[in-house]
Formats: C-alpha cells, structure tokens, sequence
C-alpha cells in the first residue's frame, strides 16, 4: 500500500470536512501508516460531533451561540440565508417507517433535514421553491398528514412555523412551532394541523397563569366546579356550535330528534347556569372549557 497516497488522501478528507490544512512528515511506511489512522480517527470524531443533525438540534434549542452559526453551517455545507419552513411533528413513536416515507417524500436533492427531537417528535427543515410561499406550507403539513397516515397507518398531529430567512431565525420558529403543537393538541385536538399562526384564544389561554384560570372558572360556575364533561356531552356541544348555535341543524346532523337536543342543551344550563343557546352564554362555556382542559393539562404535569 502507498502510505503516502493514502496520507494525501486523509489530509484532504480532513481539510474538507473541518478546514484545517495540516503538513504530516512521515519517514517511514510505519510513521505513515501510524499519521493515517489518527487523521481518520480524527475525521470520525469531527463527524461525530459536528455532523448536520447535531448542529440543527443544537440550533433550535439555543445551545449554539448566533456569531457561531454562519461558520459552523458554512462547514457543513447548509446555506445559511435559504428561506425555509420548519415542520414539527408528533406521533405514537418515530420509528423507521415513518423516516423513510418521509424520507421518500423529502430526498436529499432537496436539501430539507429531518431532525430528531424526542422518540414520539420529529422536525423537518424544508426549504421553499421558486414561488412558493407561505400559505404553500398548510398544503404540504396537509400532504404529510395524509401521507403518514395512510402509508404508516399513524394518526400524526404537525404544526408548522413562518418563513425562516436565516438560521438565526430557526430558535424562535423552533418555539412558535413547539407551543403551536402543545396549544393545539390541548385545544383543538380533533384537528391534525396547527400553524403557528392560527392558535386563537388557545394561545392565550395557555399564557395564563393557573390561579387566574382557577378564579374565572368559580366566577362562572361559583363553588360547584366541574371536573370534566363526559365525551357524549362536548360532542353535542361542539356540533351546536360548529353549526352557528342552529339547532335544526345539528339534531339533522346527530341523528336526533329536535326535542332531545333541545332537552341535552336544557340539562348543560341545569349544571352550569349557562344556557348555551344564547351566543353570550355559548361563549362563555366554550372558554371555559377550554380553561378546564387547560388546568387538567397542568395537573397532570
């Protein structure tokens, strides 16, 4: 073997990878042989520790300081100032089914990553095309879903960030795209899809503090506080009111007779004190189940 060929070899592998240009003498086959394999042993190291995913999920969750990020991407071959949109996912478990559809449907060609963020979460990084924008985002979150759930058989609940300008950028989207994800599997977790943008009362409810949340609910519903409402319940209701308070229309829609809709609705202002055919009232029951559903999320942390 030419030690030497093999040594020019390791050294511009080594420059690639860190940049670092290095002049090894060896005089001796044994010398060279003995430089190549520190050299190497050194490249695995780099790659290890400076590899695309790493810096990524160092990068979103601020263990990377800003007046670092141009130099380390510029190392790893990512274009600093791409505009991009960062996905974040979440399922049963992230195994390698669900890696490689996505890999399927995202190939390296694209240049967008996908990035470990825990065994039930996982974001994607992509970048926009030529005359895409952001409202091309809701249709690729919606392609995902629909993907994931019909080739991996997975329910999958993503939210989705703004357009990332710079990765100096990719810390804030990463915690847009987190609390969109929390905010709306509290929230809306019929829903599959959360853009970071449209959270509504959702996102305020969240920032609230819990005693100010525990003092609206004894304001509505005085000492009496109830613990939760039973599914069959919040489904009518939530029917009513996907249906603008119509009630023709939601017992058309339950397969139930006007009367027994109206006689369910009549039992909810029995317990609660709020008659939710009135908008007022429709309102404020809707806040605060959502405000309970919120407190129950914080017990159970």
């Amino acid at each position: 073997m030419d030690y030497t060929q093999e040594l020019t070899k390791a050294l511009a592998e080594l420059k690639r990878i860190t940049g670092v240009s290095m002049d090894v003498n060896a005089d001796s086959p044994e010398a060279a042989e003995q430089a190549v394999a520190q050299i190497r042993c050194l490249c695995t190291a780099y790659k290890e520790k400076y590899n695309k995913t790493d810096f990524l999920q160092g990068l979103m969750t601020g263990g990377i300081p800003a007046y670092d990020i141009t130099e380390r991407a510029a190392r790893l071959h990512i274009t600093p100032d791409d505009r991009r949109v960062l996905f974040l996912l979440e399922c049963r478990h992230i195994d390698e089914t669900v890696t490689e559809i996505l890999k399927n449907m995202f190939p390296a060609q694209t240049k967008t990553y996908l990035v470990p963020v825990a065994e039930n979460t996982l974001a994607l990084l992509r970048p926009l095309r030529s005359g895409e924008t952001e409202a091309d985002s809701r249709r690729i979150a919606r392609t995902i879903v629909d993907t994931l759930s019909t080739e991996a058989l997975i329910r999958v609940q993503l939210s989705y960030s703004f357009v990332i300008t710079n990765l100096t950028e990719l810390p804030e989207a990463f915690r847009e795209t987190s609390l969109a994800l929390k905010v709306g599997k509290l929230f809306y977790s019929e829903q599959t899809v959360f853009p970071y943008n449209e959270l509504g009362i959702g996102r305020l409810i969240y920032q609230l503090p819990v005693s100010l949340c525990e003092n609206f609910l004894k304001e509505i519903f005085g000492s009496d506080v109830p613990e939760s409402f039973d599914d069959e319940t919040l489904g009518t209701i939530n029917r009513f009111f996907q249906n603008n308070l119509n009630i023709a229309e939601t017992s058309r829609q339950l397969h139930m007779h006007r009367n027994t809709l109206i006689y369910r609705l009549e039992q909810i202002e029995k317990r609660t004190g709020l008659d939710v055919r009135l908008f007022e009232d429709a309102m404020t029951f809707k806040i605060a189940i959502m405000v309970l559903n919120y407190l129950q999320s914080e017990r159970n942390h």
